[in-house]
């Protein structure tokens, strides 16, 4: 799309919002960014120097000036501005829509409620071993906008995709899209209708033709139904991947191999043992991304080497020490339940757990039979849902606490923490109620951990 001389409004000056606001400037539109939050970083003059102009500290009538409107992820559709927006009739995309007008690389994309972080960081490993010079963001690290239009087609785009980016999706096209799993997150902004959140999720591939693959958890019931459903005209071809059955075309495991089927051709890939990160759920991240690789022509040798290699990314059930025989993990990107649930399915050692921070309305009972097998010690943390953890997860285990804060938590772990046992900081929630970030709350848990 051409955007030069348009008068475009970005709405949100997060990262995500500053990023696609420089690029559209660099291709000489008039963009106008509008946030509702003071000024406290001094982004004013910067902007302006690139000759952005902008407004902080609420919404004026000037933000409605405009050809469209770009929104940053963390601005909910029903924010009072994007409801006037598309009152006005203006269009309403989101930041990678914007940013893929520009690539001319191929995009994979990845989403899902659990594991898009490390299998879009995995993925992006194994093509960085097979020489493809990937560029790997989205919703984690660099903006896509950051980069989009420096990209040529001899790269890849590996994207980690939240619901919240595809909400306004209109030609966002990846070569391959990926589906990992949908279970109840984020309801909050979908009006608490876990249909409308699935939909959202479910947008990945609306764009996709032929030539295109749309990779999905062939044991994941909702993607199931909706792969049955979807329209026999369908021009891209879909890939599932499982551990529990056999797929037509895909992954999956078969006495003890991971099988690639593709186009027909089947191989052993490797043993599920030789993969270096653990649990269940990485082996369904690495049968994605080893599908992905495939149908990008990369060799399984790479694949395989890469998988093998892998050391797992930051705040997921990253491995911070070992002191006096207990184990310390840090999982706290396990901001909804269904992730605390494939973190303490990982683990065969006794857990002492440490969770809470934002609730997202979160139903608790879906962890009963894992808490009773393998926790030995809940802790709830922080006064929004530390007591609300110890009532509904403590129930079940032979003991839980409450702990004002990370500090306390991990002290009182320790006391208790007996040798060949797991202190797993794993919070099935946000982390807003103590934290900037996930980023932040896992690098308070490292430290505190690391000064025992």
């Amino acid at each position: 799309m051409n955007v030069a001389h348009k008068n475009i409004t970005v709405i949100g000056a997060a990262r995500s919002g500053l990023s696609v606001a420089r690029l559209l400037a660099r291709h000489d539109a008039n963009v106008f960014l509008t946030d509702r939050s003071a000024d406290t970083q001094g982004l004013t003059k910067s902007l302006a120097g690139m000759g952005i102009a902008s407004e902080f500290g609420g919404h004026s009538e000037r933000a409605l000036a405009a050809d469209w409107v770009v929104i940053s992820p963390g601005v909910p559709t029903t924010a009072p501005l994007v409801q006037k927006a598309l009152e006005k009739g203006l269009a309403v995309y989101s930041e990678i829509e914007v940013a893929s007008w520009f690539c001319k690389a191929p995009i994979v994309a990845i989403t899902g409620t659990n594991g898009k972080t490390t299998t879009t960081t995995l993925t992006g490993y194994v093509f960085e071993k097979a020489g493809r010079r990937p560029f790997v963001g989205g919703n984690i690290g660099v903006p896509f906008s950051d980069m989009a239009d420096q990209l040529d087609e001899t790269q890849t785009v590996i994207l980690e995709v939240s619901s919240f980016q595809l909400d306004h999706i209109d030609r966002f096209r990846p070569k391959v899209s990926v589906m990992l799993n949908i279970t109840p997150d984020h309801l909050d902004r979908y009006q608490y209708q876990f249909e409308r959140y699935a939909h959202s999720k479910y947008r990945i591939h609306q764009n996709q033709e032929a030539g295109d693959y749309a990779v999905y958890n062939a044991d994941d019931p909702l993607l199931i139904a909706h792969f049955e459903q979807l329209d026999p005209k369908a021009s891209f071809t879909p890939l599932g991947f499982s551990i529990t059955n056999e797929v037509s075309q895909g992954a999956f495991l078969r006495d003890n191999n991971l099988i690639l089927r593709i186009e027909g051709q089947e191989e052993v890939l490797m043993q599920p043992e030789e993969i270096s990160i653990r649990g269940s759920h990485n082996l369904y991240n690495s049968l994605a991304a080893a599908v992905a690789a495939r149908v990008m022509e990369i060799r399984s040798e790479v694949i395989r080497e890469s998988l093998s290699t892998f050391e797992g990314v930051a705040h997921r059930l990253e491995f911070v020490r070992e002191l006096n025989g207990v184990k310390y993990y840090n999982d706290s990107k396990a901001t909804n339940v269904n992730a605390v649930w494939y973190a303490l399915e990982s683990f065969t050692e006794p857990i002492i757990l440490l969770a809470g921070g934002r609730d997202k309305g979160n139903d608790y009972l879906p962890l009963h039979k894992l808490i009773q097998e393998k926790v030995r010690v809940v802790i709830g943390v922080g006064e929004e849902s530390g007591h609300k953890v110890v009532n509904e997860l403590g129930c079940v285990a032979p003991e839980a606490h409450f702990a004002a804060n990370m500090q306390d938590a991990v002290s009182l772990a320790h006391e208790m923490a007996k040798t060949g046992e797991v202190v797993l900081l794993s919070p099935a929630c946000a982390s807003f109620d103590l934290f900037e970030h996930y980023e932040h709350r896992g690098d308070v848990f490292k430290e505190t951990v690391q000064k025992l």
